[in-house]
């Protein structure tokens, strides 16, 4: 009998490793978590030169264990219980980036700034030449991370954002090209109540993107509207990447908020222009509202606002206040600020460069723009 005790573990550990491999044999295999919001690793293809390749990332072994990874049987529990034993041990952010902190809330840590003079001296140099050549303005604005601002959030024991020493060196760098600190701005919205940033989402909230939105407003020259000019609609349900990310999947949803100038109705036209397909047709989106309702019954309830990250999208406004063009060079915080900005201007230009390769001094120039807007979240720059 003591032969089988002390057996047992082992037979037991050996029957769990056999019953998860059965699992993972039968169970059809997903292309995409809805939970974590990403697509999971498809099952590599052996070859020579996959076994034996240096580059890390892309060898045979690598791929191989992240498809393992990604289709373990019961994946999501083992992902939540991952997050909360860390929790639990105390070690708070590992091994996900992200903070359960106070009141639900889901904040990325700190963001590596080693490469941000470095970048924010490229848009500098941008700025010289479009102003130099062309004599049209840039203005940098960056937004500064939900830790910092929502500092009370987070847990006791956390690194230490560096804000205040970035902003003051973005100030020093960006001489041609006007820096708009928007770090007052969302704290007073924080303070004074508002949610400025999602609890499960690293975005600021239609609460936030208005601030910056009144914030940029003094020096782009338009005069903000007032908040009573839009129709709020709220969904709830909004899960985010920061949800997505960390694991914790008991926190509850947040709710989204669509701010909508009704004024604009059948005067907006939005085309999205996501390069050519296979077959070398161009592929274009054209729709007549810079909100897509549709996005709303999806996982990615953010892409409501102008359909998520595009290379190049161009909003047109036949009852702006302006006859401007502005181009909005950005990540995915400027769409649902893009939409406050479209009251302002004929038309706007968006352009990602994480998936746009062409030069935007040369669309600022093809399309004679007025002013061009660089704007950023501070991890991300």
């Amino acid at each position: 009998m003591k032969k089988i005790y002390k057996r047992l573990p082992a037979v037991v550990f050996c029957g769990f490793i056999a019953v998860m491999l059965a699992l993972f044999l039968a169970l059809p295999k997903k292309d995409f978590s809805a939970s974590e919001k990403r697509y999971l690793e498809n099952a590599p293809e052996l070859t020579l030169d996959s076994y034996f390749s240096e580059d890390k990332e892309s060898s045979f072994q690598t791929k191989f264990e992240s498809f393992i990874s990604d289709h373990t049987a019961g994946r999501n529990f083992w992902v939540g219980f991952n997050a909360y034993f860390n929790l639990a041990i105390g070690n708070n952010s590992a091994p996900k980036g992200v903070y359960y902190g106070k009141d639900n809330y889901l904040i990325n840590d700190p963001a590596d700034m080693s490469d941000l003079t470095l970048h924010a001296g490229y848009m500098e140099e941008f700025a010289e030449d479009v102003k130099t050549r062309l004599n049209v303005p840039v203005t940098v604005a960056v937004a500064p991370s939900t830790g910092y601002v929502c500092e009370d959030k987070l847990p006791d024991f956390h690194y230490d954002y560096n804000d205040e020493e970035a902003f003051s060196q973005m100030k020093d760098i960006f001489k041609t090209a006007g820096f708009v600190d928007l770090r007052d701005c969302l704290k007073k919205t924080y303070d004074g109540g508002m949610q400025a940033f999602y609890r499960t989402d690293h975005h600021w909230t239609a609460s936030g993107a208005y601030a910056a939105y009144r914030e940029l407003g003094k020096t782009l020259g338009y005069t903000p509207n007032e908040e009573s000019a839009y129709e709020k609609t709220v969904y709830p349900g909004f899960y985010g990447t920061t949800y997505s990310t960390s694991g914790f999947w008991g926190i509850p949803a947040d709710d989204l908020e669509v701010w909508d100038n009704k004024s604009n109705d059948g005067a907006v036209s939005v085309s999205i222009d996501d390069g050519f397909d296979e077959d070398g047709n161009r592929k274009i989106t054209e729709q007549e509202d810079m909100f897509f309702y549709d996005h709303l019954t999806e996982d990615d309830k953010y892409t409501v606002y102008l359909d998520g990250n595009h290379p190049y999208t161009v909003i047109k406004n036949e009852k702006a206040d302006s006859d401007k063009k502005l181009v909005v060079v950005k990540d995915s915080f400027a769409h649902s600020l893009v939409p406050f900005l479209a009251d302002h201007y004929k038309e706007i230009i968006m352009i990602d460069l994480r998936y746009y390769g062409n030069s935007v001094s040369a669309i600022v120039e093809q399309e004679k723009a007025d002013q061009v807007l660089v704007l950023y979240s501070l991890d991300n720059l």
